[in-house]
């Protein structure tokens, strides 16, 4: 008789540890490994004494398992998530659900939920998100692919989640590659955050002089505050570990940053959306400057930079400016982020709840923080807001932050200390907040050496200049006058 509750097919640390919170919440899960002595020696070690079972096939792992089917896979995104599809279809039934717990790529989890479809089976996409540690105790998950399934994996995925403020950081996102969706921009805020909080250590460090120790003091009173969250948390444990000798290991580090690609996701899919998020890319290409290290160890020695002045302000005012700046900056880039989901959404049809996905933020999760229960109360005082910063909330705290943000950005141009991720944060605020920017001369420019034509303004038009045509003017009046020529909208 079938015992198992739902199925987990790749026992990477991951995998593991997501089985074993699994069964500590009451489920019986059936664990698979393609290597198969990887499954005995996970049954005779970190499981023994539970109730987790082992299979050694595809087959058997299916014929062990309660109706409809349940099977997870965390195995690398890309060919191998569907050579295991492959494999488990002959072996399932109508009704069946498999779920791809990886960071799969959207488009391949909307290919793969109509595929499955045609054959009577459900997909599941789902974002996990919390490393390892969140595995074991509680990650956030993030859902979405093939409604039906939804009822049938509800309990295990929100009982498997953290919790937080009482709920669990688990909901339904939506069809298709939904949830792989949102996980993408997820990450793509964490590499945002990320960025922000080494630049603000580098002003801290190269600026102002301080020690690993003074910095992660800072960090530790920043982590009581608006900025209470994981990322400011570690940052403070990582500036105060040291080495045998009684360095800091962190100026031990080479500083080239990795990355797996879903930022960098993130940013080719805003600039498929044509949506300004601009703060995770230029993330994504901090760590692409970072890369090339034997070139910047060489430009360091021939480019002058400004002659680096000792701080003679008021460095506790200084300190409390920064930490306002990277609050600011980080309501932007959350901004960024759900102006990028809801125009995907409009395109996929897709009916995303934006307070329930800050809230499936809130806990587990590399990006959890006590912000994400600010944006939760936006959304959910409006779910159709068109933006966090017309939020009442998020409108008087950039307000608020503004005058110190600047000052800030100031002082890193005048001591020459990049700040690609802060920089670009303002630069959006001041160009959203613009009523008219200079667009209007690209505009002219593409009509006269490409005739892509240009509308004209309202209240500006005239006989020549009529509202809702797309207009193109010869520019050098080669030929004749100024001239004006219009084409039906």
């Amino acid at each position: 008789m079938a015992t198992g509750d739902i199925g987990l097919i790749g026992l990477a640390v991951m995998g593991q540890n997501l089985i074993l919170n699994m069964n500590d919440k009451g489920f019986n899960v059936v664990a698979y490994n393609r290597t198969t002595s990887k499954v005995d020696d996970f049954l005779a070690n970190e499981a023994k004494g539970t109730n987790v079972q082992g299979a050694h096939s595809i087959e058997e792992l299916c014929s062990k398992l309660k109706r409809p089917r349940k099977i997870i896979l965390l195995v690398k995104a890309g060919a191998a998530v569907d050579s295991f599809i492959d494999q488990l279809v002959p072996f399932l039934e109508k009704g069946d659900i498999i779920i791809d717990g990886g960071n799969s790529h959207y488009p391949d989890s909307n290919r793969r939920w109509k595929s499955l479809e045609e054959k009577g089976l459900y997909f599941v996409g789902s974002g996990v998100s919390g490393g390892e540690e969140g595995a074991r105790h509680g990650p956030s998950l993030m859902p979405g692919g093939a409604p039906e399934a939804w009822a049938a994996i509800k309990e295990i995925f929100q009982k498997t989640s953290a919790q937080a403020y009482g709920e669990p950081c688990c909901d339904w996102v939506g069809e298709g590659g939904a949830g792989h969706y949102v996980k993408m921009v997820h990450n793509g805020i964490e590499y945002g955050d990320m960025q922000l909080i080494a630049e603000a250590y580098d002003i801290l460090k190269r600026g102002l002089g301080c020690s690993e120790d003074e910095i992660a003091e800072i960090f530790l009173k920043w982590n009581t505050g608006v900025l209470d969250s994981f990322l400011i948390e570690i940052t403070a444990n990582i500036l105060k570990k040291k080495d045998d000798d009684g360095e800091p290991v962190l100026n031990k580090i080479l500083d080239q940053a990795g990355q797996k690609g879903t930022g960098k996701w993130t940013a080719i899919a805003a600039l498929d959306a044509g949506t300004p998020v601009t703060l995770i890319g230029e993330a994504v290409f901090a760590r692409c400057l970072s890369s090339i290290k034997e070139e910047r160890v060489r430009a360091s020695q021939v480019i002058p930079g400004p002659q680096k002045e000792a701080f003679r302000g008021d460095k506790a005012l200084f300190i409390d400016d920064l930490e306002q700046a990277l609050y600011a900056s980080k309501i932007i880039s959350y901004t960024q982020g759900f102006m990028l989901m809801r125009e995907t959404a409009k395109e996929q049809n897709w009916n995303l709840n934006y307070g329930g996905i800050a809230s499936m933020w809130r806990g587990g999760c590399i990006i959890k923080s006590v912000f994400l229960k600010d944006i939760t109360s936006a959304y959910t005082n409006n779910p159709k807001l068109e933006s966090l910063l017309f939020d009442d909330f998020f409108n008087q705290a950039i307000a608020k932050a503004q005058p110190g943000w600047r000052r800030v950005l100031a002082q890193a141009v005048l001591w020459g200390i990049p700040t690609p991720a802060f920089s670009t944060a303002l630069s959006f605020l001041d160009g959203y907040r613009s009523e008219i920017l200079p667009a209007n001369l690209l505009q002219a420019q593409r009509d006269y050496f490409g005739a892509h034509t240009f509308r004209v303004l309202p209240g500006k038009e005239n006989e020549r200049f009529q509202s809702g045509k797309d207009i193109h003017v010869n520019w050098t009046g080669r030929g004749g006058n100024v001239s004006a020529s219009t084409y039906a909208a």
